[in-house]
C-alpha cells in the first residue's frame, strides 16, 4: 500500500476529534476537516475546511476527493448513518477508514444496555468491513481506547469529584480497566496511518495503562494528603437505572451502562497483554500520576 498524506477528519472538533487532529499535525499529514454547512466550528492553523451534507454522497465525494484517509471521530449519540460517508470514500479512491469505534471495544463488549446504544457502531464497521472485502483498495482500522481517561477526571464521569474529595466506587472498586488520554489515542490514530500496511483490516486496542477504581483511589489520597469518602454504588443499579432511562428515550443512560459494564466485578473490559497494540503502534505506556496530578492542579 502506498503512503497516506492527506487524512480527512470527521467531527474534528470535538474532544477525541480535536487530539486527533493535533496528533495529524504534529505528524506531518495533511488535514482536511469535514463538517457541516452550518458549523461555526474553528480549527487550528493549517486545517483546511469542508462544508459537506452528510446524507449527499455527491457532497461527500467532492470533499474527498484526493484524500487518502478518513477518521470519523463522530460523538456516539451523533453517529447516525454513516453509509454515505463510506460509499463516497470508496468512489474517491480513500485507502483507509477509521470509524468512531473510540471507547468500548463494540466487537466484544457484553453489558445488553451498551450493545444497544451503540449498534449504530457496530453497523457502521459491519459496513465498512463489507465494503473492503468488496474493494480489495478500500481497508479499514477499528480502535478501541477504553475510557477517555483525562477527560473523564475534568468531567467527573470518572466518579471522581476533587471539590468534595469524595469518589463513588461501583462495586468492590478492584475490577481492572484500560483507559486512555486523549493525546496518546491521537497518537495512536497518527501511528495507524504511518503504518498501513501493518495496520490494515485490524481492530486494535490501545490503553495508556490498566488500573482500577481503588487503584486511582489511592494515588488521589496520597496526592492530596487526605482520605476520600467512598460512595458506594451498585452495577446491577446502575444498568437498571439506564434501562429506564431508555425506555424513555433518554440517552443519559449511556453513562449509567457503561460504568456498569466498566467498573462492575466481572465486566472483564480491560485489555488482554496479548491484544494491546500499543507496542505495535510505538506507543509507551503512560502513568495515571501524572494525569491525576495535572487534574489535581487544574491543568485538564
Amino acid at each position: 500500500m502506498s503512503s497516506i498524506k492527506n487524512v480527512a477528519v470527521v467531527g474534528a472538533s470535538g474532544n477525541v476529534g480535536k487530539a486527533i487532529v493535533d496528533a495529524l499535525l504534529a505528524a506531518d499529514f495533511t488535514v482536511t476537516a469535514l463538517t457541516r454547512a452550518s458549523s461555526n466550528s474553528t480549527f487550528p492553523s493549517g486545517v483546511a475546511v469542508q462544508k459537506v451534507d452528510y446524507e449527499s454522497v455527491d457532497s461527500l465525494k467532492s470533499a474527498l476527493q484526493g484524500q487518502d484517509a478518513v477518521v470519523s471521530a463522530a460523538a456516539t449519540a451523533a453517529i447516525g448513518n454513516q453509509h454515505p460517508i463510506v460509499d463516497a470514500a470508496v468512489a474517491t479512491g480513500v485507502k483507509r477508514f477509521i470509524p468512531s469505534e473510540f471507547g468500548v471495544n463494540t466487537r466484544i463488549e457484553t453489558n445488553p444496555g451498551l450493545k444497544t446504544m451503540l449498534q449504530g457502531k457496530v453497523k457502521t464497521l459491519d459496513y465498512i468491513i463489507e465494503k473492503g472485502n468488496a474493494n480489495p483498495s478500500f481497508t479499514w482500522t477499528g480502535l478501541t481506547t477504553g475510557l477517555f481517561f483525562d477527560w473523564g477526571l475534568a468531567s467527573t464521569h470518572l466518579n471522581f469529584n476533587k471539590d468534595t474529595r469524595t469518589a463513588q466506587i461501583v462495586d468492590s472498586g478492584d475490577e481492572p480497566f484500560s483507559p486512555s488520554n486523549l493525546p496518546f489515542i491521537g497518537k495512536a490514530v497518527a501511528s495507524i496511518l504511518q503504518k498501513p500496511e501493518k495496520t490494515a483490516n485490524k481492530y486494535l486496542a490501545i490503553a495508556s495503562f490498566t488500573t482500577s477504581q481503588n487503584q486511582l483511589l489511592k494515588i488521589l489520597e496520597e496526592e492530596t494528603g487526605a482520605t476520600w469518602q467512598r460512595e458506594p454504588v451498585d452495577s446491577e443499579k446502575l444498568n437498571k437505572l439506564g434501562n429506564e432511562k431508555l425506555s424513555k428515550g433518554d440517552y443519559s443512560a449511556f453513562v449509567n451502562f457503561l460504568q456498569a459494564y466498566i467498573y462492575g466485578d466481572g465486566g472483564n473490559s480491560a485489555v488482554k497483554p496479548e491484544a494491546n497494540a500499543n507496542a505495535l503502534l510505538g506507543l509507551q505506556n503512560e502513568d495515571p500520576r501524572t494525569t491525576i496530578k495535572a487534574w489535581l492542579e487544574g491543568k485538564l
